[in-house]
């Protein structure tokens, strides 16, 4: 029998045509060759270690293996522990965090997940500071995301916030802006709160900035011309654009604004080139069909509202062949049915078409993880966006 060495390097011949559909695969997956095998064989020798025949195993319906407990694949520290390995920048980025909620903008800064069969590598943001004024979704932060998210209101705990950092992002609060809220508008009790981002920037001085709000903000030019002058204010060059969600591989129609500032010793920011188009968006089967066969199961996030059909928006049926309608905070229970079966989408379902990854899991009831999942960006879109953010800044790979 060969021995095995304590190096850590592996050197294997294989056919040169295989070598050539690897990387070409690899490269549509924006991984490295490095970080493909490192994933797969750390994946390979826990499926090897588990018991063949444990009676706790499930399968949903695709065949893949679910966890016999929510805590044995999502451990204690959270999803971070499983992208710590990899690091294939020259140096690291510190991100402050504004309004974070459960972490989905975080998450894709970080990077290092795997979504629909595709990962998406590991980025070179660390997070050094997260706030969220929601007590829960700081719980389902700290679980998923392994560090602190300071809950209570952004106005309290400015002093508390670092004095320094290069990228800060936030998706500040919309109820004011959005179609379904009061429409009070940016100087709102909620939505004003992108001027305590404002202040943020002003002390902190970051190279880059994001901000996120819904598409309804670009339909008022002057709470618009509000935000981009104060941002401007601040020396910075601002790029807002309209994003839809579906363009970047996330199977959801969702349409946000997205505010990059640049510092003067920052390349202008160049928006993410879309993967898609609506003739090959991810449809919502694609997306969830996986888990028609699965039953109910709290430790996955498979619940679903029981509420009966209403007048409010959201009682919606969801199209097999085409994108999932907007996750929406808000919905009260009457979020969107199951394009097939006789039930309303469960949060994991929900989590699927915000493309958060099935290790993601939220630690709180049913309704409570409805406004988390529908608050959240998207992870997929904000990797897009953060790989923007590093050609920008000048990052090179070792």
């Amino acid at each position: 029998m060969a021995q095995n060495g304590k190096s850590g390097k592996i050197v294997v011949n294989i056919d040169p045509e295989i070598k050539r559909r690897l990387y070409a695969a690899l490269s549509i997956s924006g991984i490295t060759l490095k970080d493909w095998f490192r994933s797969t064989a750390a994946a390979y020798c826990d499926e090897q270690g588990q018991p063949l025949h444990s009676k706790a195993t499930r399968y949903d319906g695709r065949g893949r293996k679910w966890p016999s407990s929510a805590k044995e694949v999502w451990p204690e520290d959270g999803i971070m522990e499983g992208i710590k390995q990899s690091d294939n920048f020259t140096q690291k980025y510190r991100v402050v965090s504004m309004f974070s909620g459960c972490g989905g903008m975080d998450l894709g800064f970080v990077g290092g997940f795997q979504v629909y069969g595709r990962r998406y590598s590991k980025l070179p943001f660390e997070i050094i500071w997260a706030n969220d004024l929601n007590v829960e979704a700081c719980k389902t932060y700290r679980r998923n995301l392994g560090h602190d998210a300071v809950s209570g209101d952004i106005w309290d705990l400015i002093d508390r916030m670092p004095s320094s950092a290069d990228v800060l992002i936030g998706g500040f609060p919309c109820q004011d802006i959005s179609v379904n809220g009061k429409r009070a508008g940016v100087n709102g009790r909620r939505s004003g709160l992108y001027k305590a981002m404002v202040e943020a920037i002003r002390r902190i001085k970051p190279r880059v900035f994001v901000a996120e709000n819904v598409k309804a903000l670009l339909n008022h030019k002057e709470w618009l011309r509000q935000v981009v002058d104060d941002f401007e204010s601040l020396e910075y060059r601002v790029n807002y654009q309209l994003y839809q969600a579906a363009d970047y591989g996330v199977p959801q129609t969702r349409e946000r604004v997205l505010f990059v500032g640049t510092a003067a010793d920052v390349e202008p920011f160049v928006p993410p080139t879309p993967e898609r188009s609506a003739a090959t968006w991810m449809t919502a089967e694609e997306a969830i069909s996986d888990l028609e066969n699965t039953e109910r199961d709290p430790q996955i996030n498979h619940i679903w509202s029981l509420a009966n059909a209403s007048p409010e928006q959201g009682n919606r049926r969801l199209v097999q062949n085409r994108p999932g309608y907007t996750i929406r905070a808000e919905c009260h229970g009457n979020i969107h049915y199951h394009y097939r079966l006789p039930r309303r989408i469960s949060m994991r379902e929900a989590a699927r078409l915000q493309s958060f990854p099935d290790k993601f899991v939220f630690v709180s009831g049913l309704r409570e993880t409805e406004r988390q999942v529908g608050n959240a960006v998207p992870p997929v879109l904000a990797w897009h966006v953060a790989k923007s953010i590093l050609a920008s800044l000048g990052a090179s790979e070792k």
